[in-house]
């Protein structure tokens, strides 16, 4: 199966798709919309790809793909979107799909991107009545493990260390009771938020200069009249003169 692999980068000439190979290790795993890395050209360092699309054969000699980046999949939706993009506002294909990616991973220095995060989450294995039932039996005696299932009948899915800190107990008191089959430890990701940290300061709106509130009315009054005309605003850019 060979895949067809746009590269991320804003060089024109690679705006197109390029031809790879799917290794063995890949199939039935590797899908449309995945990021993946691969050898281009005469570079020592892998480039960065999004796959848009499979087909049979190549007439070219194909070299493999050489690794699928975890964390994020394109939709076809997505793709399609990002095609039109590119033939509307001349771009690359790839510039477009970066905007949507989520914030945080579009850097191709992938130790600067933001990472999603694997936690530790403690789940009840057996009913609250089977657990009471083992306790008045005297099978479970430890004050320690009782603190633990008790507080886990009231929240269970509780994160492994606010288990550790709320019922007082040590993770050794945790792992006896999973390996007596009591709990459950899950390993769940939970996606982190890049702006969770950052001071982002809502902008106020700006008053218009008296150059700026004599065009904007012209444009408004045309609009406003249905008159639709041609206006031609000049300025320096960012300047808030234009």
């Amino acid at each position: 199966m060979v895949a067809e692999v746009i590269i991320n980068s804003t060089v024109k000439n690679l705006n197109k798709t390029f031809d790879y190979n799917v290794p063995a290790e890949f199939a039935g795993i590797i899908k449309v919309g995945d990021r993946v890395l691969v050898p281009f050209g005469n570079a020592k360092k892998l480039e960065e790809g999004f796959i848009i699309g499979f087909k049979e054969k190549s007439l070219y000699t194909l070299k493999e793909i050489a690794g699928i980046q975890d964390g994020f999949c394109l939709k076809n939706e997505q793709i399609e979107l990002a095609k039109w993009m590119a033939r509307r506002y001349f771009c690359n294909v790839s510039d477009s799909i970066k905007m949507m990616l989520p914030p945080g991973t579009t850097t191709k220095i992938l130790d600067n991107r933001v990472k999603e995060k694997n936690l530790s989450f403690v789940y009840l294995k057996i009913d609250e009545e089977e657990i009471d039932a083992l306790i008045e039996a005297k099978k479970i005696k430890s004050d320690k493990q009782l603190r633990a299932l008790n507080f886990l009948k009231e929240n269970d899915g509780v994160l492994v260390s606010d288990l550790e800190v709320f019922a007082d107990v040590s993770k050794a008191v945790i792992n006896t009771l999973e390996k007596n089959g009591y709990i459950e430890i899950v390993q769940k990701q939970v996606e982190r938020n890049p702006f969770i940290n950052k001071n982002i300061k809502q902008d106020s709106d700006l008053e218009l200069t008296k150059e700026q509130k004599i065009a904007y009315d012209k444009i408004v009054g045309s609009i406003e009249k249905e008159e639709f005309k041609e206006f031609l605003i000049y300025g320096v850019t960012g300047s808030r003169e234009n």
